[in-house]
């Protein structure tokens, strides 16, 4: 069997996308999601009116007590070295993960990508690489150089950015096989993205002869499966779309437009280690269905019920109005004027002598019943027992008084959905620090620096290479690292600790200066808590037989892994203890602190430089 060209599979690969496109619009999928979005945004009439209508907005409400409650904070990433010898190079890879959340602006990416999980359902992460570099030309004086050979220029390359990156993808623009159902039995997956004519002509890495007959298709950056209501501003700039294929079949990657006769870039190989880039954060999962359930799908219905019964309510309002019937050949002009004035102890003359019951009486009016004031609070109810948020959540106060452990009992129960939102959030908080390890480790050239925290919060540098971070490691986030810090419960938390270990700290079981290192840092928030501790003297050396004393090891050289070990002497820091000379007793502190180990560095395993 002939093997296919580069033609069949690009017209099969625009098959399978039309396939997919063909299914989501089938499947309502885009006219869901874009309806959910108008919800939270507050679009919930399809059309304009004179008429007054009345928009509560529980969705906005229902998404903005979840959304803080799992994604406020940095998240705290430990790496833990699948084998022994890598133990050195976890504590740096943790380092350098967490460094990288903070300072490649992954964290706004990624709550973006949680709102859309959210609101839509599902969420889309992409995890690249990122190498831009400058070439410089040399200039008069580099020629002018006597190690420069006359009439040569030299040229030099400056590395701008050589890093990996996250960025969101809008759920519009990530088509999925159709027969899949889940991330694991996905056949190919493929990321659209609308760019400028002008760009796609002048990217190097497209076919020449292909970029170069791209036309645009639209005026917009906007692509169609976008919420609607956008406005095209400048319609000089015209756009493209161009797809970015995966085959998880052939392990191949491809990139083509819309229209065209060949790739913009051929099928190649996946230039990842782990496959496609892609990192998808589910919320409710329907067996045997690939699309997952929102929090705004299920409440949809109410939130458009709530809305109409508080319309019909302000229009009864408005039609309570108090009316009277009078006889008119009774009340001149002047009399009917006294019945409409406002002011108080006004006389109303009556012309004639008509008994006073025969000249006004008041024109009866329908009066609503009282249960249907009571349908808006009971809609509200329904909201907040689908959605899970309790009026505790929303920041309101109960009506019937509850004792504490009541209160407990319904705050328990309504965290334990947010509980299972935040076990997927750093769920897929680690397979995004995974594959940003796992692209530095293929694609850093050179070396590269990361920040980290000292013991008393000062910032301190350390530079690596792909040597310092190569291993297989696993990824987990302490729980609850990306919700909000709640100091209140912390310092409850805390005393009821202190009450707990009382017992135990007049046995002598506990160590009480780290006791209390450990409340000031945890409960009440100080960096430096040694600051505040009376150090005890440290014993007198013992001498050693028939020789001078040894002296002690620093303090701030003994890990938590190194208790009980016998004092290294200062002439084994360095060669074949795996640790570097001159690596300052404070980084190397803040390192194993940082590392959570605290096992001891393994042969081999040396850190990296300080700058």
């Amino acid at each position: 069997m002939a093997r296919p060209s580069n033609s069949d599979y690009l017209a099969r690969y625009r098959k399978k996308i039309d396939a997919s496109k063909k299914w989501r619009k089938e499947e309502s999928f885009d006219d869901t999601w874009r309806r959910l979005i108008d919800l939270y945004k507050g679009r919930h009439y399809e059309y304009f009116t004179d008429e007054d209508r009345i928009l509560v907005n529980m969705a906005f409400s229902t998404i903005n007590v979840i959304y803080p409650s799992i994604s406020v904070n940095f998240p705290k990433i430990t790496v833990n070295a699948v084998h022994p010898e890598n133990g050195a190079n976890a504590t740096i890879a943790e380092a350098v993960v967490n460094y990288w959340w903070r300072h490649r602006n992954i964290k706004d990416q990624f709550r973006t990508a949680v709102k859309d999980f959210l609101i839509v359902g599902h969420g889309w992460l992409k995890v690249g690489y990122r190498y831009v570099e400058e070439e410089r030309i040399g200039t008069d004086e580099d020629v002018s150089d006597p190690n420069v050979p006359e009439n040569v220029a030299s040229t030099t390359y400056n590395v701008l950015e050589d890093a990996p990156f996250v960025e969101r993808v809008s759920p519009f623009d990530v088509y999925i096989d159709p027969d899949a159902t889940n991330m694991d039995n996905i056949k190919w997956i493929c990321h659209r993205v609308r760019r400028p004519i002008k760009d796609i002509r002048t990217d190097k890495r497209y076919n020449r002869n292909v970029r170069e007959d791209i036309s645009p298709v639209s005026f917009s950056r906007y692509t169609s499966g976008e919420p609607a209501h956008r406005k095209v501003h400048d319609k000089d700039e015209g756009y493209a779309d161009v797809y970015e294929f995966y085959d998880m079949r052939n392990q191949t990657v491809s990139v083509f437009a819309e229209s065209g006769d060949n790739f913009l870039i051929k099928p190649t190989k996946m230039p990842y280690a782990f496959g496609h880039p892609f990192v998808m954060i589910r919320n409710y999962d329907v067996p045997d269905h690939f699309y997952p359930l929102g929090d705004l799908e299920s409440i949809e219905p109410l939130q458009r019920e709530l809305n109409a019964t508080r319309t019909q309510m302000m229009n009864h309002r408005k039609r309570y109005a108090r009316k009277y019937l009078f006889r008119e050949s009774a009340i001149d002009s002047n009399g009917r004027a006294a019945m409409e004035s406002d002011d108080d102890n006004v006389m109303v003359p009556v012309v004639g002598d008509v008994p006073l019951g025969d000249v006004v009486a008041p024109f009866p009016a329908l009066i609503n019943p009282p249960e249907f004031y009571n349908q808006s609070s009971q809609i509200e109810q329904d909201i907040n027992l689908i959605s899970g948020v309790s009026e505790f959540m929303r920041g309101s106060v109960s009506e019937i008084r509850r004792t504490a452990t009541e209160v407990g009992l319904v705050a328990d129960a309504a965290n334990a959905r947010t509980a299972d939102k935040l076990a997927t959030i750093e769920l897929a908080i680690g397979n995004v620090a995974r594959r940003l390890l796992g692209l530095t480790q293929q694609f850093l050239t050179g070396e590269s620096v990361a920040r980290i925290m000292g013991k008393d919060g000062e910032p301190l540098w350390i530079k690596y290479d792909r040597d310092y971070i190569t291993g297989e490691f696993d990824f987990d986030v302490v729980g609850g690292s990306t919700r909000p810090h709640n100091e209140s419960f912390q310092r409850a938390q805390t005393a009821e600790m202190i009450q707990a270990l009382a017992p135990f700290a007049s046995a002598g079981v506990i160590d009480m200066t780290k006791f209390a290192a450990y409340v000031l840092q945890v409960g009440f928030g100080i960096k430096n808590p040694e600051a505040f501790i009376a150090q005890p003297e440290p014993p007198a050396p013992m001498p050693a037989p028939g020789g001078p004393p040894s002296e002690p090891m620093p303090a701030e050289l003994v890990g938590p892994g190194m208790a009980g070990m016998p004092p290294m002497p200062m002439g084994a820091v360095g060669p074949g203890s795996g640790l570097p000379a001159d690596l300052p007793p404070e980084v190397l502190a803040a390192l194993l602190a940082q590392g959570g180990g605290g096992a001891p560095m393994p042969p081999g395993g040396a850190l990296p430089p300080i700058i």
